[in-house]
């Protein structure tokens, strides 16, 4: 890993969002916990409790429930996108995170994130507006999952995230999207078809 590069990412992904100092770079450098996890390495497990939240440098993380004993996909997170719980801290993980490639992430949580603000306050204005942002994504998945139909779900998936369809199994994709493997097959045909 090129840690000074990893940390180059992280200081311009802050920089992107408003205009930091010279001080406040050096800081988010110097405070940055950057780790790699291996490829089916999990961040959280179902029971475990959430407290730390990750940026992805690099690599695909995903996150997906268990019911009846089926993997159900509900979020993929690439590079630049923060993993992190929108529930509390203190409330147990009904869901895994689990990495799908090999990762570079940023590694957070809420007591480092204030040690950090309490020297500048201004950058606790950036921080809610990553959550804000990571609210909003949520909730427009959460609306296009109710209101659009698989096929939908696909091509809007291959609108927004092109390379992600290169980067996971099949399975995952139609999980995610919510159909069968088979009637994943079904839409990619009927899709070429009208070509």
């Amino acid at each position: 890993m090129n840690e000074p590069l990893m940390k180059e990412k992280v200081v311009s992904y802050f920089s992107a969002i408003q205009t930091l100092s010279a001080d406040e770079a050096k800081a988010i450098a110097d405070s940055a916990v950057i780790k790699k996890y291996c490829k089916g390495d999990f961040l959280v497990r179902e029971g475990q409790y959430a407290s730390d939240t990750f940026f992805v440098l690099e690599g695909l993380v995903r996150q997906y429930n268990l019911i009846d004993g089926e993997e159900k996909t509900t979020a993929f997170f690439t590079e630049n996108q923060w993993v992190l719980s929108l529930g509390t801290a203190d409330v147990p993980s009904k869901y895994y995170w689990i990495c799908e490639e090999d990762c570079y992430l940023l590694i957070g949580n809420d007591q480092k994130a204030q040690n950090i603000f309490d020297q500048f306050p201004r950058l606790e204005s950036i921080a809610r507006k990553i959550v804000e942002n990571a609210f909003i994504d949520y909730q427009h998945t959460i609306n296009t999952y109710l209101t659009d139909s698989p096929e939908q779900r696909y091509i809007r998936l291959l609108e927004s995230k092109p390379d992600l369809i290169q980067r996971i199994p099949q399975y995952q994709l139609a999980s995610y999207i919510g159909v069968k493997p088979e009637s994943l097959s079904r839409i990619r045909k009927r899709m070429a078809k009208n070509r």
